[in-house]
């Protein structure tokens, strides 16, 4: 039986793949790709010839029906998304269990670590941020605002993406938010992590959104919104003791 392997690929800066990444590219048998042409971008850069199979969240039972067959054949497949981790809000971690449902306890899985967006928003973060909830995509319409009175509400800090369509529109939320309940929050806005223009804003939800609202150029790209926690935990240490 075939080994499927999860790669993390690059967010943004294409020197940023490992050296084991590479490898695993050119000894896999096929590789399942978000995009192909997203994919073979990379795969260009670095001269690999693997034939790519397209996976992404739309794919039917057919798709995943031809992956196991390849994996029962003895096929080694790679996993990546468009940018970052496979697992990590994109369709992956669906793949993964489906996978180990069909194929059973001695179907190998193995994990090619790499960059995320989400990490690596946080490193430059600064403090605050040793506990989290990441919430991901937010929904567009169904349970948003649910979820948007959980992280307003939240004692723990809390990690969104948006993207460039609905990053203001995050942030307008949470200032209605911050005056219909009086709290308020800090801020963490990164923009484009990895690529030329990487930017990163920091202050309150009105503060942010008046950066951005500056320059239309500000709203282009790919965000994380990080969401610091309330003033009431900040004199907690990092093992939650006073």
């Amino acid at each position: 039986m075939g080994i499927l392997r999860i790669v993390g690929t690059p967010i943004g800066n294409l020197e940023d793949i490992t050296l084991r990444a590479l490898r695993t590219f050119k000894e896999s048998d096929f590789i399942l790709c978000e995009d192909t042409r997203v994919t073979r971008r990379l795969l260009d850069h670095y001269e690999i010839k693997t034939s790519t199979i397209s996976y992404h969240q739309h794919s039917g039972e057919l798709k995943v029906d031809k992956i196991l067959t390849l994996l029962k054949e003895g096929k080694n497949l790679a996993l990546v998304t468009d940018a970052g981790t496979p697992g990590i809000s994109d369709p992956g971690g669906k793949l993964v269990s489906e996978a180990r449902a069909a194929l059973g306890d001695d179907f190998k899985i193995e994990s090619i670590p790499g960059p995320a967006a989400l990490t690596t928003a946080i490193s430059i973060a600064g403090a605050g941020f040793d506990r989290f909830l990441f919430l991901g995509f937010l929904p567009h319409k169904k349970g948003r605002q649910t979820m948007l009175k959980e992280i307003i509400a939240s004692e723990h800090s809390v990690v969104v993406y948006e993207s460039k369509h609905r990053a203001a529109k995050f942030l307008s939320e949470m200032i209605k938010l911050e005056e219909a309940t009086g709290i308020s929050k800090e801020i963490i806005v990164a923009r484009e992590l990895t690529k030329m223009f990487e930017s990163l804003y920091f202050g309150s939800a009105t503060s942010v959104l008046e950066k951005l609202q500056a320059d239309n150029n500000n709203l282009k790209g790919e965000f994380v919104i990080l969401i610091k926690q309330n003033s009431k935990n900040k004199n907690k240490d990092e093992y939650g003791e006073e």
